[in-house]
């Protein structure tokens, strides 16, 4: 079955840096948007950006522009790098993707087991 693998995550200080990344299992990602979604305990799963198929697309959540940035390696292995974390930025992250027309959406067909990132002094 078509998967997503997630790595990274773990515990940082305050205005520290992490990378998470997301390998697709059993297919490739040409022609997907691609995401990464976060959520905390008792609140709803919510969007923190978004790249398009052509990579030509981008979109953050207001509380990430500037620190975060995603990319991908065309088909392969897409990421979030993450700067400047705060302790706010403490959830479970997921990517997502969807082979439908550009969705940064929790619509998004295919999604990853999660990884617990915490920033914390």
């Amino acid at each position: 079955q078509s998967r997503l693998v997630q790595s990274g995550g773990g515990l940082v200080q305050p205005g520290g840096s992490l990378k998470l990344s997301c390998a697709p299992s059993g297919f490739f990602l040409n022609y997907y948007t691609i995401g990464w979604f976060r959520q905390v305990p008792g609140k709803e799963r919510e969007e923190v950006s978004c790249i398009s198929a052509n990579a030509g697309h981008t979109t953050y959540a207001d509380s990430v522009e500037g620190r975060f940035t995603i990319s991908r390696d065309g088909a392969k292995t897409f990421y979030l790098t993450m700067n400047d974390l705060r302790p706010e930025d403490t959830a479970i992250y997921y990517c997502a993707a969807t082979n439908s027309s550009y969705d940064c959406s929790l619509s998004m067909k295919l999604w990853g087991q999660g990884t617990q990132v915490t920033v914390s002094s």
